[in-house]
């Protein structure tokens, strides 16, 4: 009998430890498009992600971990942020325009010329504007965890688009609905496509031009097909918001210990984010032009000249989608 009593003591005391220990070891999926590197190597897209999750680990003692999925291997890149509203995907690092579709507001993320530098991204976090964003996305199931402004340009294969004049007749990616609005009133035909389909697109001539960002034109090998690229190092319309992002479903879930971790390290990563994408910006125009593409530096007029089209036509557009979205880009235009 004393055997059994053993026995059975046991049992049940590895019975009680194993849901305890399922709970303090939590894990999280972050799903992005982007190629696969390292720590300290590849696209910073992907090392932001790798570095959060390490940091996240360690100031959780282990308690939390997450798995990075490069390159769309968890699920398809536009199905993502749908996934974290329903709490089916944990985290993801995505091109916030390319929820568009489904919540208006979401476009304002890659609003032709409505963010002009590094400096007025970083400021839309704290200010009126990223509040109201911030709100919208609440609302919608989803919560940024890092705030993360790209550059963009322009690679081309028969001739360069620098000037609003350089679009007609071109079949070009615009990245956005916005965008596009804007390159349609150029004279381009327009061209719908994640960034990670551009290569192809490109390669069959399907496509003419692409406009992504500088760490994009590089992750995606554009060099090996394009021969101009307009550059985003020194003034560019095209600026987009790819935040890191957590499902509030997933985000409530979890104790507020580690809640709090997950926005300190988010935060901490927008520095690295920053720096990142300044040095990539001027690294995709010393790559593209050792492989015998012509780099084109934008002046103040000629994107003076985008953005009054872009005022006419995608600001406008936008303006009177909603309520909500008026009041985003009033608040953005403060910035300017």
């Amino acid at each position: 009998m004393n055997l059994t009593r053993r026995q059975w003591l046991a049992a049940t005391a590895a019975a009680s430890c194993l849901p305890a220990a399922q709970a303090q070891a939590g894990s999280l999926k972050i799903s992005h498009q982007f190629p696969s590197g390292s720590l300290t190597e590849g696209d910073f897209r992907d090392r932001l992600c790798r570095r959060f999750a390490a940091e996240v680990e360690k100031r959780t003692s282990g308690a939390l971990k997450a798995s990075v999925y490069p390159g769309s291997s968890l699920m398809k890149t536009n199905a993502q942020f749908s996934a974290m509203r329903k709490g089916a995907l944990d985290m993801s690092l995505v091109p916030l325009s390319y929820a568009g579709g489904e919540v208006a507001e979401t476009n304002a993320g890659l609003m032709p010329a409505l963010v002009p530098s590094y400096e007025q991204g970083a400021a839309w976090k704290t200010a009126e504007v990223g509040k109201l964003l911030s709100k919208v996305l609440d609302d919608k199931g989803v919560i940024i965890v890092s705030w993360v402004w790209q550059a963009g340009g322009v690679a081309s294969r028969a001739r360069p688009l620098v000037t609003p004049d350089d679009a007609k007749g071109l079949k070009v990616r615009g990245g956005s609905r916005e965008m596009d609005m804007m390159l349609k009133t150029a004279g381009a035909s327009v061209i719908t496509l994640p960034s990670n389909e551009i290569y192809a697109a490109m390669q069959t001539g399907a496509m003419d031009a692409a406009m992504t960002s500088s760490t994009s034109f590089m992750s995606f090998k554009l060099e090996e097909i394009a021969k101009h690229l307009t550059s985003g190092r020194q003034r560019t319309y095209w600026f987009m918001l790819e935040p890191l992002m957590i499902s509030k479903e997933v985000f409530s879930k979890l104790p507020k210990a580690q809640q709090d971790i997950i926005m300190a390290v988010g935060a901490e990563m927008e520095v690295f984010a920053r720096d990142a994408a300044k040095a990539d910006d001027q690294a995709a125009a010393t790559i593209y032009a050792k492989a015998g593409a012509k780099v084109y530096d934008m002046d103040e007029p000629t994107l003076k000249k985008w953005q009054a089209i872009a005022r006419d036509t995608a600001w406008k557009d936008f303006g009177e989608k909603n309520d909500s979205c008026a009041a985003i880009l009033k608040a953005a235009q403060k910035l300017l």
